[in-house]
């Protein structure tokens, strides 16, 4: 889905990102619940989450279940992860509107993450994409390059060698490729300069940052790429999440910083503020006890602030 005009497209990955960092799993009903005050609030993009064996994954087991709520939510784009061409035969089943799949830069993540190499991933996302044309040609694919800007297991990872890979997996099918954070290492200056060497090879399919705020630099990394032309970002309801396979990576960026930030910059996110924070309630109600982060919940918004974004209507705004 394109981002408003102009502005950015805020693309949530609580419902899977969140939750799979998460030991408890949410009943089937919270999710949908949580994902309709989403989809309320204005957020038009929601990764609801992940045909992943329910084995590495057991709080998203109910992933087919969640799609069928989502897809009936008008407006909305119903992402999922896919980590091979299994998943995403059974995500196009079930009738999503597009495909992610990760493809680590650092061989020691890719192996723990998914048990195959960058290079065996290529060819992964070379049969997604081959499935994808025959079965469901509508359906969007994007690929995310994990580990981009370092990784907790391997430590620093060539930015020639991230390059290299986003072009073979633009070149293998997919419809855009962007580079994540997974392990919260990246500063601003690598991420502009990161952005800028990807604009460059791929423009227009170069993707979304999906970056991590572990060292407190969510935000300013999120200002670097958009500075380097970035038009999507993923975020997390509460902050919630991280990944499970890379020690440490706690904290992706929380949705509602990222959406202020950008609506107070005069960027339209498409997202109504207070629509966002009372959708903390239905995920408070669904993980009761799980600790939930972010500055602007706790600080409200400023006197007399006027977003970028007119409020929907019938919204608490």
């Amino acid at each position: 889905m394109s981002p408003p005009a102009p502005g950015v497209l805020i693309s949530e990955v609580g419902p899977r990102d969140g939750l799979q960092s998460v030991a408890t799993a949410m009943p089937t009903a919270a999710k949908c619940a949580w994902i309709a005050a989403l989809h309320a609030a204005g957020l038009r993009e929601i990764e609801v989450g992940s045909f992943v064996s329910p084995k590495r994954l057991p709080q998203l087991a109910d992933t087919a279940a969640v799609v069928r709520h989502a897809v009936t939510l008008p407006g909305l784009t119903v992402m999922v992860l896919v980590p091979n061409r299994t998943g995403a035969d059974a995500a196009i089943a079930a009738g999503v509107h597009k495909l992610t799949l990760p493809l680590s830069a650092s061989e020691a993540h890719s192996l723990a993450n998914v048990g195959r190499t960058p290079q065996q991933m290529l060819a992964q996302i070379g049969e997604v994409h081959a499935l994808r044309r025959e079965r469901a040609p509508g359906v969007a694919f994007e690929v995310g390059l994990s580990t981009a800007f370092g990784c907790t297991l391997q430590g620093p990872v060539a930015e020639d060698e991230v390059i290299r890979l986003a072009v073979a997996a633009a070149e293998a099918g997919a419809d855009e490729v962007g580079l994540s954070d997974t392990t919260g290492m990246a500063n601003p200056a690598q991420v502009r300069r990161l952005f800028s060497r990807l604009f460059a090879e791929l423009g227009e399919r170069a993707g979304a940052a999906h970056l991590h705020n572990t060292r407190g630099l969510g935000l300013a990394n999120c200002l670097a790429a958009y500075d380097a032309g970035v038009r999507t970002f993923d975020a997390s309801l509460g902050g919630l999440g991280g990944c499970p396979y890379a020690p440490g990576a706690s904290g992706n960026v929380v949705t509602e910083d990222l959406v202020f930030m950008f609506e107070a910059m005069g960027v339209a996110t498409g997202v109504d503020l207070p629509g966002l924070i009372a959708a903390r309630a239905a995920l408070q109600q669904g993980l009761p006890g799980e600790p939930l982060y972010g500055m602007l919940p706790d600080a409200g918004l400023p006197k007399g602030f006027v977003p970028a974004t007119t409020p929907l209507r019938g919204s608490a705004a």
